[in-house]
């Protein structure tokens, strides 16, 4: 789909990379709500991980809705509903009082909310403003915004929670995400409203029978489902894996921190690189070299620096997935349904999420111990690595369809 007169890339790039920060950096501080909840509750951490769980497979599956609404309609509207149930959703979790009201508030109201201000939405309006040349770097940009906000945001959160406690720390977050809505209006593509909305070449259906009848979009959601996986049973767990082997909650913050600082540069080369080089290659690396960080973190002596170690170098790791699996779905089906095919991709990485986060708290109350899903881990990503090999990035050769409105 295109557009007579795209929004400005630098208006883009910015609303769009503050709205990432606001979303993700929020997110990404969740684990270290995981023990005061907890205690404050007399709760197991399999509750806590069970509504964190909840939330990543809601937040894959209205992501896929999302999507769809925002390619037809514009992203504007999502991201303003997304803002709203941000802002709900976490004033509903710090006073949930039982755990199917925590699982409703952090699990549901925030997947969703999540579906409307990430990376699906986000990228759909880069893929139809930024031209092909130049889309890779853009959506890296994007994507080092998410992790510059979890480098600002979970120090930030930190700080709220032991000055002014876990429930009001999350009152603050809830007012902060309401800066999402004014931000929305500087992605108003005025080109999805009146008559002159243009036309789309295939209808929904026919986009999603080409997708998933073809081999290279399995194999990225198959990819995908183990960067999921990896970096929320990392991101929730890890805090909780460190108290256990007698490190502080300050170690733990900073390792987040750390994570989300390095990731600004990860994400960012990814992007730059996925202009020259093969994409699939490229995920490739990155789910190898996880593979192997993680091993060596393991079978290292546990220490504050080494965990500040491998906090950097998962940190250039971490979502520097997300630029060339999306920039390859825009160049294998173009952009017309990008933040809806983009949305099934996610899914499956947060049926992975799902199954990270849940998995990490089952195993431990039933073992005492994190030592096996971090060797799920390991694995997973060995296969992740090799699944993408075979992807073919080359624009789909597709027969003529009747325009759909």
């Amino acid at each position: 789909m295109s557009q007579a007169k795209p929004l400005p890339i630098a208006q883009v790039l910015i609303c769009g990379a503050l709205i990432v920060t606001l979303s993700m950096g929020t997110r990404h501080a969740f684990g270290l709500w995981l023990q005061p909840v907890i205690q404050a509750q007399n709760w197991t951490r399999e509750t806590f991980a069970f509504a964190m769980a909840i939330q990543n497979l809601v937040w894959g599956l209205a992501g896929i809705f999302s999507g769809m609404v925002a390619d037809k309609f514009g992203a504007y509207r999502v991201i303003i509903a997304g803002g709203v149930l941000y802002a709900l959703g976490l004033g509903g979790m710090a006073y949930a009082s039982t755990p199917l009201l925590f699982a409703l508030t952090s699990g549901v109201m925030l997947g969703i909310a999540q579906a409307g201000t990430t990376y699906a939405v986000i990228y759909g309006v880069i893929g139809r403003n930024i031209s092909a040349d130049r889309r890779s770097w853009a959506m890296g940009v994007a994507a080092a915004a998410g992790s510059f906000g979890q480098f600002l945001m979970v120090p930030s959160a930190g700080f709220l929670i032991s000055s002014l406690g876990w429930q009001e720390a999350l009152v603050c977050m809830g007012l902060a995400a309401l800066l999402i809505i004014p931000l929305a209006r500087g992605l108003r593509e005025p080109s999805f409203s009146g008559p002159g909305a243009p036309k789309r070449e295939q209808t929904i259906i026919q986009a999603l029978r080409e997708a998933f009848g073809y081999r290279s979009f399995q194999l990225l959601m198959a990819g995908y489902f183990v960067c999921g996986f990896q970096v929320v049973f990392i991101g929730v767990h890890m805090p909780s894996y460190l108290r256990d082997n007698q490190l502080s909650a300050q170690v733990a913050s900073y390792a987040l921190a750390l994570i989300g600082l390095f990731n600004v540069f990860g994400t960012y080369i990814s992007g730059v690189l996925g202009q020259r080089l093969a994409k699939k290659n490229i995920l490739a690396f990155i789910y190898l070299a996880r593979a192997v960080t993680i091993a060596i973190f393991l079978w290292a002596p546990l220490t504050a620096t080494s965990v500040y170690v491998f906090s950097a170098v998962m940190g250039l790791l971490w979502l520097s997935t997300v630029p060339p699996t999306n920039a390859a779905v825009a160049q294998i089906f173009g952009v017309t349904h990008l933040s809806m095919l983009g949305g099934f991709v996610f899914f499956s990485h947060q049926i992975g999420s799902f199954i990270g986060v849940w998995l990490g708290g089952y195993l431990y109350d039933k073992t005492g111990s994190y030592d096996l899903v971090w060797y799920i881990a390991i694995a997973l990503g060995v296969i992740a690595a090799l699944v993408n090999l075979p992807v073919k990035e080359r624009a789909i050769a597709r027969q003529p369809q009747p325009a759909a409105a």
